[in-house]
């Protein structure tokens, strides 16, 4: 039978396979002739002899030089420095095999690569009957739209990615009715976002449209300030999502590069990064507006970098995040029970005093990073647990209200660290998912009641004029009301937010209560009535007027997150993405749980 020829991904094929070998000169056929008569000649025992001494002198020399090569590779990998620059290399078509995991929907196992073995020992073998197979990447199996409502939910995003692919493509952000784009970090954001949308979705053509795209056109090499936090939750969270759901080493060389880069910006006075960073220079650099970096942008890219260090085999990303975090707990937040303020010095590193306290913009997912990267760690650095949960029942203690006449369940604010505020943002509504979260994995279970009764609350933010929900929230505590929400006009306006849509993904995939796919799906239907525009969807200046106004944006998050959590709330069977073996960060980019 043909020899079953084995080529690791990189490797390079001799010029002659697939075709004919170079012809022999006249010399060099009458020496093989001279050659074939003595092999003649010998004994066949003699022969047979030679062909097995060939044999094992080949292995060991293949076995030598493979481990000499291998080694030296991985200690030239390990050595780099985080913050060294990255030289863009030409990545080759073939993506690398991932380990057999991926078949059944688990994290890849990027250590493990299936290649065909050799097999000579058939009875017609000719060394020039060769067959070069290459072993073809076994990617997690995504099915497609399985009813009615998860199409519905794919036909949204091809109707989004059809604006953004005629009006933007390649640049970061769609401005649907003007037809144009919107430049902020200059990589093609929606592209990086939505790689892992496009997979778990099977929309395999416009995932290999972008993916030609990050070949050929993506640079970050740009003389250009981006933030730390949005760069690393969007961009390299979505880049190595896509290494990770497809296998395709291409993902994991672009996500090293801008991880590279955005290392620079902890490269500080102290354990604290600075907010902003240049893409080209690796400096970083405080914000126009303050010298203070906020809570949620230092405390939230630690699930990113660690990643990005069990990938590589460079644990220098990984050491170089989680020390803020080891920073926040050594100076602790006790003056709230372990709720933090919402900004920090990166030049001594202490919090600024008397800052607001809340779950919303600027603080939100610190907390829930506590919790996610005890699971990232398979639940080996027990503090990050204990941080969190005292977390929460400092979120009972001091931020914990019900409203009148209902009695719906929210966290308000602190103001100034003392002040009470009954106001609440649409982002306070990951803290369910969240708190559900915990529930499941060994926390009280009085966390799954607070989850269910804030996912409740948020459901009520949808009861609106246009059925979508605002910005911010403020819940009446006075007896008397008739209404529990009121909405300010100046936080009317609905960004298409994933946070509920979140929080009640969690919930059905814990639960298996279809209210909370009932209530998806409302949402859902009111985005298509009032968000669509011909272009693809557009944030809504106020939820609660008819007709709507809309602006002129289409953000990121629509087609990364919202659209995300929609399908896989509305999936028949949830077995996609199984969270005891992923984790979500906060950009709903899915990354592989691992211990070590």
């Amino acid at each position: 039978m043909p020899t079953m020829l084995s080529i690791r991904p990189g490797d390079e094929l001799p010029l002659y396979i697939g075709g004919k070998p170079p012809q022999a000169s006249a010399g060099d056929s009458c020496f093989r002739t001279f050659q074939f008569q003595k092999w003649r000649s010998l004994h066949r025992k003699q022969r047979t002899l030679i062909i097995l001494a060939s044999l094992l002198v080949l292995f060991g020399f293949g076995h030598t030089t493979s481990r000499f090569f291998g080694t030296l590779e991985t200690v030239e990998t390990r050595e780099a420095a985080a913050v060294a620059a990255v030289n863009e290399a030409n990545v080759p078509k073939a993506a690398p095999v991932a380990g057999n995991n991926a078949a059944n929907g688990g994290p890849v196992d990027v250590d493990q690569v299936d290649v065909p073995q050799v097999d000579s020992n058939g009875p017609n073998h000719n060394e020039n009957d060769v067959n070069v197979q290459i072993a073809e990447p076994k990617y997690p199996k995504f099915k497609g739209p399985q009813n009615d409502r998860q199409t519905a939910v794919v036909a949204a995003m091809k109707h989004a990615w059809a604006g953004y692919k005629k009006f933007a493509w390649g640049k970061d952000q769609l401005q649907p009715i003007s037809g144009s784009s919107q430049e902020w970090m200059g990589c093609g954001l929606t592209i990086l976002d939505s790689l892992d949308t496009l997979l778990i979705m099977g929309m395999n053509e416009e995932f290999a449209e972008s993916r030609e795209w990050v070949a050929t056109e993506l640079s970050f090499d740009k003389d250009k300030f981006v933030s730390l936090f949005e760069t690393t939750i969007r961009v390299l969270g979505g880049l190595l999502s896509a290494y990770h759901l497809s296998g395709d080493a291409l993902f994991l060389q672009k996500a090293e590069d801008i991880g590279s880069r955005l290392a620079g910006a902890l490269d500080s006075p102290s354990p604290i990064p600075y907010s902003d960073v240049n893409l080209r220079t690796r400096k970083g650099k405080q914000p126009g507006w303050g010298g203070e970096s906020s809570l949620s942008e230092v405390t939230s890219i630690q699930l990113e970098f660690r990643d990005l260090s069990r990938a590589t085999g460079n644990d220098t990303y990984e050491k170089i995040a989680f020390k803020v975090s080891e920073h926040i707990h050594s100076i602790g937040c006790n003056d709230h029970e372990g709720l933090c303020g919402m900004f920090i010095s990166p030049t001594d590193g202490k919090f600024r005093p008397s800052t607001t306290i809340t779950l919303g913009a600027r603080s939100d997912s610190y907390y829930e990073y506590l919790l996610k990267q005890w699971l990232q760690t398979g639940k080996s650095i027990d503090w990050l647990r204990d941080d969190y949960s005292q977390a929460v029942t400092g979120i009972r203690h001091l931020l914990w209200r019900f409203s009148e006449p209902n009695k719906l369940a929210f966290p308000g604010e602190l103001l100034n660290g003392n002040t009470w505020s009954p106001k609440m943002d649409h982002l306070v509504c990951f803290m369910a998912g969240t708190l559900a979260m915990g529930a499941k994995n060994g926390l009280p279970e009085d966390h799954m009641d607070m989850a269910k009764n804030l996912s409740h609350s948020c459901r009520e933010m949808y009861r609106t004029l246009t059925g979508l929900a605002p910005e911010i929230v403020y819940f009446n505590e006075l007896p008397g009301k008739t209404e529990d929400i009121s909405i300010k006009p100046l936080d009317a306006h609905c960004l298409l937010r994933p946070e509920a849509f979140e929080a009640w993904f969690y919930l059905y995939r814990y639960t298996g209560d279809k209210k909370y796919q009932e209530w998806g799906w409302e949402a859902f239907q009111a985005i298509e009535q009032f968000a669509k525009v011909p272009n693809g969807y557009a944030s809504v200046q106020s939820a609660k007027k008819i007709p709507v106004v809309h602006r002129d944006l289409m953000e990121s998050f629509f087609p990364a997150e919202s659209l995300k959590y929609l399908y896989l709330l509305f999936a028949d069977e949830q077995t996609d993405i199984p969270l005891d073996k992923w984790v979500f960060n906060t950009e709903a980019h899915p990354l592989p749980i691992r211990a070590n």
